[in-house]
C-alpha cells in the first residue's frame, strides 16, 4: 500500500531586530503626538465665529438696510440697540471674546420692527457649546432688561450660528464693513505711505485708482455701486471721460475689477489749492460688490471727528517726493490735528479753512505723497464701521516737519454730495 503523508512547510518565527522595533514604536509615538497636537491645536486655537440674531421692537415703523442711508429715527434706534448690545457683552463674562454686534436690517411688520443683527466673537472650538449658551442667555437678558425703554420683545429672539461666507453675504451691501478683517479692525501701528507699509488684500475695499490714459493718476473712494468721490485737482489736466478708467484691487497694475467713466462732476467753486477740492465720478456700469470691492460709509454733515482721533490714509502714491510708486496699495496711520495748530505761522500760516481737515504729525512721520491725491482718509467708529472723513488734497512736500497733510473735509460737503448723487 501506499502511505501518503503531507509535507508541511515548516515556518519558523524570527524576531525583528531591536532597531526595527524601536523604529516602529517611534513612528507610532510620532503619529500619536501629531494627532494629539492637531487635536489640541484645533480645540485650543481661537478663531472668529459669526452669529445671526433677530428680535422684535415695538413702536414706530422703521425700514432700514445697511446698504442705504437710514432716516434720523432709524439711526437713533440702531445706535441705541448697538450701544445696549455692546454694553451687555462688555459687562459679561465673555467680554474678552466679544468683537462686535451690528444692526444689519430693520423691517416693519405686524409685530413691530424686526431687527436683524450680526454678531462676531473670537474663541476656541473647545468653548463652543458654553459660548452658545452664554450668548443666548446674555441676549435674552438684555431684551428683558430693556423691555420698557426700547420696547423689545424677549420671546421673539431667534439666534443661530452662521458661516463666514453667510456672514459675508449678509453684509455684502453694507458700507464701511471689512468682514474678512473684522477681528483686525483696531487702528494700530505707525506705517506710512511715505516709507510705509503695504496693505492686505481686501483691507481697504473702497479704494480705487483713477487712471488717465491707462496710467495711475489719483485715488478715489467708492461710495455706492456707481459713484466715487475724489479731488477736483485730479481733473485739471482733463475731464474728458473717454480718457479715464477706474480700477479696483490691491495691485494698481493688476486690478481685480475695471470700469469706464460716464460722468465727472467737479465742484462748481473749485479754485486750485484753495478750496472746494472735491469731485464726483459716475461709472458707466455698476461694480459688483465682493469682499474686495465695497463702498465706504459717508458721515452725516453733523458728525464730529476730533483732534487727536486716529485715521488711516491709503494710496499708491510715491514713497517720497520724486521717488518710486508701489505696486501694492499702501496705508498710513495719522492723527487729526487741530486747525489752529495747523494754521500756526511755522505751519500753514492761516491757509486752512473750515472746509479742510489737517491730519498727520507735526513732527513729520506719516503722510500722503504725490499721486495719493483724491484718495480716502477713513476713520473707524466704535461699532466697527469705517467712514470717509477726508479726501487727500494738498500739502507742503511729504512728511515734512510742521507740514502735515491737508484733506478736503467730507462732512463740510455732505449735502453737496447728496444733492449730486442722491446718496
Amino acid at each position: 500500500f501506499f502511505l501518503f503523508h503531507s509535507t508541511g512547510i515548516a515556518s519558523q518565527r524570527r524576531s525583528l531586530p531591536l532597531w526595527m522595533i524601536a523604529l516602529v514604536l517611534l513612528g507610532i509615538l510620532v503619529i500619536l503626538g501629531v494627532t494629539i497636537g492637531l487635536l489640541v491645536h484645533f480645540l485650543a486655537v481661537e478663531k472668529t465665529h459669526y452669529y445671526q440674531a433677530s428680535f422684535n421692537v415695538s413702536g414706530a415703523s422703521h425700514n432700514y438696510d445697511c446698504g442705504k442711508r437710514a432716516s434720523l429715527e432709524s439711526r437713533a434706534l440702531i445706535k441705541n440697540l448697538e450701544n445696549v448690545m455692546s454694553d451687555a457683552f462688555h459687562n459679561s463674562s465673555i467680554y474678552r471674546e466679544y468683537i462686535l454686534s451690528q444692526v444689519i436690517r430693520l423691517s416693519s411688520g405686524p409685530r413691530g420692527v424686526t431687527a436683524k443683527i450680526l454678531l462676531a466673537f473670537k474663541f476656541s472650538l473647545a468653548k463652543k457649546d458654553n459660548m452658545w449658551r452664554s450668548l443666548r442667555s446674555i441676549l435674552h437678558q438684555m431684551l428683558k432688561d430693556n423691555k420698557e425703554s426700547l420696547l423689545t420683545d424677549p420671546s421673539s429672539l431667534k439666534f443661530m450660528e452662521i458661516s463666514k461666507d453667510d456672514a459675508e453675504n449678509l453684509v455684502i451691501n453694507c458700507c464701511g464693513r471689512r468682514l474678512s478683517l473684522i477681528s483686525d479692525d483696531l487702528i494700530k501701528g505707525n506705517n506710512r505711505i511715505k516709507g510705509g507699509g503695504p496693505s492686505k488684500e481686501g483691507e481697504w475695499p473702497w479704494q480705487a485708482s483713477l487712471k488717465w490714459n491707462g496710467k495711475h493718476h489719483c485715488g478715489a473712494s467708492l461710495i455706492s455701486k456707481s459713484w466715487l468721490v475724489s479731488a477736483a485737482h485730479c481733473f485739471v489736466r482733463s475731464n474728458d471721460t473717454t480718457k479715464w478708467t477706474v480700477t479696483f484691487g490691491n495691485m494698481v497694475n493688476h486690478p481685480y475689477m475695471k470700469r469706464n467713466v460716464k460722468t465727472i462732476i467737479v465742484h462748481e467753486d473749485y479754485q486750485i489749492r484753495l478750496k472746494d477740492d472735491i469731485a464726483l465720478v459716475q461709472l458707466t456700469e455698476e461694480v459688483t460688490l465682493t469682499k474686495d470691492v465695497r463702498s465706504i460709509c459717508l458721515p452725516d454733515a453733523t458728525q464730529n471727528f476730533s483732534a487727536g482721533d486716529r485715521a488711516i490714509v491709503t494710496g499708491w502714491g510715491k514713497f517720497y517726493m520724486n521717488g518710486p510708486h508701489p505696486e501694492i496699495l499702501h496705508q498710513a496711520t495719522v492723527q487729526i490735528i487741530d486747525t489752529d495748530i495747523c494754521n500756526a505761522p511755522q505751519a500753514y500760516n492761516g491757509s486752512i479753512t473750515d472746509s479742510m481737515l489737517c491730519a498727520g504729525y507735526m513732527s513729520g512721520k506719516a503722510d500722503a505723497c504725490k499721486d495719493d491725491s483724491g484718495g480716502p482718509l477713513v476713520s473707524l467708529d466704535p461699532t466697527g464701521i469705517w467712514y470717509l472723513i477726508g479726501i487727500v488734497s494738498w500739502g507742503d512736500g511729504c512728511g515734512k516737519v510742521n507740514k502735515p497733510g491737508i484733506y478736503t473735509k467730507v462732512t463740510f460737503y455732505r449735502d453737496w454730495i447728496a444733492n449730486k448723487t442722491g446718496i
